[in-house]
């Protein structure tokens, strides 16, 4: 099975959620990351926006970093003119393929939508470009219709097509089946690139799903961020590509956790405490039996090692601590309870973060110790008179 591969854009989709935006330097740091994580592909923007777009494109080609960089483009002359001044030797191609949006959008018809982007393909190969074509609205598309222009503009020379899921309306047994049905009548070479949005929390599902079918690329952002509900996450994507069917990813995991806490600072979202694969408490336990077991075997409460995306596992005291925890955390501190004591703090921290609806820090737990302690010592006094 061949590895699959990653189109990242968060510069362009990510950056297009409402509120979000990265300076030029953030940008650049960004592609640095996602070149160290071996990224095969960046899309890095838009340059038909502006001038000050295109000049930071400029600047991220010239970094030369070893990651294919693409600019998106609509399917004029005009934008890959844009894209020319930019200095990128990729473009992204997209035209509208359902019948609403090609009516309402373009008020044009599938004939002259045919033509639009055949022509497009035409003028950026004509500058040595390469060229990967978009179907927005995809998934709302005829999808005979979608293979017949796949199989025109692969005679143009086009083999990487993107499929889309712009408003979120597929889940994984029909992306599995529309994908299977596109991929049956294209020659072997075709590649095929799958772009989902998350509006049901469906998009890592979709994107597994589209890859399972054939697609070969995946189109994602750091941590999923994007307009609306946001984007097929990169990590998910990559873990669950790994761990749940099995497949070949190239990626170096290990920086995932870098590089989604400098995105999300970038974007000013900070990362939700339970995000998946990358999220601060992902690894987190509380929980006494799963501490418990986790002291006896990693693999109880794990499907990973968190090593694999650079972060590591975390023992926490809150309401259902147990005292394992509780004598585990004072061992971490150079303190050797024995099981009597570990059992009246483990009451203690129980209180306090049911009180406090929190967790218990370390210094905190060594108070309630001494204050243990202290009742302990007083109470034995007053025994012995």
């Amino acid at each position: 099975m061949k590895p699959i591969k990653f189109c990242d854009t968060t510069l362009r989709d990510g950056e297009q959620a409402a509120g979000v935006v990265f300076s030029p330097e953030e940008k650049r740091e960004i592609v640095r990351q996602l070149s160290r994580a071996g990224v095969e592909q960046a899309e890095i923007g838009i340059p038909a926006m502006g001038e000050e777009e295109r000049s930071v494109i400029r600047s991220i080609v010239e970094l030369g970093l070893p990651i294919q960089l693409s600019a998106w483009n609509r399917a004029i002359k005009e934008d890959v003119d844009a894209s020319l001044e930019t200095g990128v030797n990729w473009v992204h191609l997209t035209i509208p393929t359902s019948d609403l949006q090609i009516k309402a959008k373009l008020h044009m018809n599938r004939q002259e939508i045919v033509s639009m982007i055949r022509r497009s393909v035409a003028y950026a190969q004509s500058h040595n470009l390469g060229v990967s074509v978009g179907f927005e609205d995809a998934s709302r598309a005829y999808t005979p219709f979608l293979a017949e222009l796949m199989l025109m503009l692969y005679s143009d020379g086009v083999r990487r097509f993107r499929y889309a899921d712009t408003v979120s309306v597929l889940q994984p047994v029909t992306v599995r089946e529309k994908i299977k049905s596109l991929l049956a009548e294209c020659p072997e070479d075709v590649e095929l690139e799958v772009h989902c949005h998350n509006d049901f929390g469906l998009a890592t599902a979709n994107t597994l799903a589209a890859l399972e079918a054939g697609a070969l690329w995946a189109s994602t952002t750091v941590t999923g961020i994007g307009e609306r509900a946001g984007n097929a996450s990169m990590e998910e994507v990559a873990l669950g590509w790994r761990h749940l069917y099995g497949g070949r990813i190239a990626l170096d995991t290990i920086q995932f956790k870098e590089l989604a806490e400098y995105v999300s600072g970038a974007a000013g979202r900070p990362l939700p405490p339970a995000k998946p694969i990358v999220g601060p408490m992902v690894f987190t336990h509380e929980s006494g039996i799963h501490v418990d077991g986790m002291l006896k075997n990693r693999e109880t409460y794990q499907s990973f090692d968190p090593v694999e995306v650079g972060s590591e596992h975390r023992f926490v005291l809150g309401k259902h601590s147990g005292w394992k925890t509780v004598a585990h955390i004072l061992r971490q501190n150079g303190i050797r309870p024995n099981r009597e004591l570990s059992m009246e703090l483990m009451r203690e921290v129980r209180l306090e973060a049911d009180r406090g609806k929190r967790l218990i820090g370390v210094d905190e737990l060594v108070r309630l110790m001494e204050g243990v302690k202290k009742e302990y010592e007083a109470a034995t006094v007053e025994a012995d008179d």
